[in-house]
């Protein structure tokens, strides 16, 4: 069975200390498929944790540089009848009226194929490829320290699944003040920071620099300032956070140096190992007023 936070049940036969238990049903992570189509036109087919899809399809489009703004959707909805097998697996997203959404930025090795749980980018653009469609994210204001330092402690406020099932990656946008603004748990991490993303996009808070009008209700209080992120910091996710304009990325562990690469080219600024009240930075502190 599944619930409704993305977690079911499985058998399990627990080992230790040379002895065997009888079996027990142990809570796990749910892993699907969720196809997104723009116009009926499979653009991908990601695995992941069912709950908030439409989120994960427009963070996913908007991150690629498909989808500029929440006024680019007419419609987002998934497909299918209610009780049909494999109902919720696939999401329709309908450009506005008049608009025809530009499928050329996807990759065509990207185009209609399988990601798995693990995969983001998969290292098919380099940092120069990024640059050339993602403008660098303006100073803005300096943070505080304390933010960051806090920002996994709010992180794994939101982590309720994996604290049951010890199999889920967590992300999270806090604002400049450290609070919640938007927060999503998959198995894939990548999915995580694209339903993020999503949220914000689909209530009108972020928008690309590409997209042709202001936002009609500004509201610079939702503006995220840090994405915080479970597990490490990859290209793909300082990627994401750069698609969205969002200064501070702050990860549980380690980054990769192409990551680190992306964050001094794109203006970000980029803390890891960020746990008790400790972290690293690599990239731009003067965000942080550190020299």
């Amino acid at each position: 069975m599944i619930d409704n936070k993305g977690v079911t049940q499985r058998k399990v036969m627990r080992f230790a200390s040379g002895k065997a238990t009888p079996s027990e049903l142990d809570a796990v992570a749910v892993e699907e498929p969720l196809e997104i189509r723009v116009s009926g036109d499979t653009v991908a087919i990601t695995m992941r944790t069912p709950g908030q899809d439409r989120e994960l399809a427009a963070g996913f489009l908007f991150s690629e540089g498909i989808l500029r703004s929440s006024e680019d959707l007419g419609g987002l909805a998934h497909c299918g009848h209610p009780g049909k097998e494999g109902w919720g697996n696939i999401i329709e997203v309908t450009p506005a009226p008049g608009l025809v959404l530009d499928l050329e930025k996807l990759s065509a090795a990207r185009r209609g194929t399988l990601t798995t749980s693990a995969c983001g980018v998969c290292g098919r653009r380099s940092v120069e490829d990024l640059m050339a469609v993602c403008t660098p994210v303006p100073p803005g204001a300096v943070l505080s320290p304390k933010v960051i330092a806090r920002a996994t402690d709010r992180l794994k406020e939101v982590q309720l699944n994996f604290a049951r099932t010890g199999g889920m990656h967590a992300a999270a946008a806090l604002d400049a003040k450290g609070e919640l603004l938007a927060a999503a748990e998959d198995v894939g991490r990548h999915n995580a920071v694209d339903k993020v993303v999503g949220e914000l996009v689909l209530e009108g808070t972020l928008r690309s620099a590409r997209a042709p009008t202001p936002l009609l209700n500004p509201s610079p209080k939702r503006q995220p300032g840090v994405l915080v992120v479970s597990g490490r910091a990859s290209f793909e996710i300082v990627q994401k956070a750069a698609m969205a304009r969002i200064p501070v990325v702050a990860s549980v562990s380690a980054a990769s140096s192409l990551a680190v690469d992306l964050a001094e080219r794109s203006g970000i600024t980029l803390a890891t190992f960020v746990r008790n009240g400790r972290y690293n930075v690599y990239t731009h502190p003067e965000r942080l007023g550190l020299e």
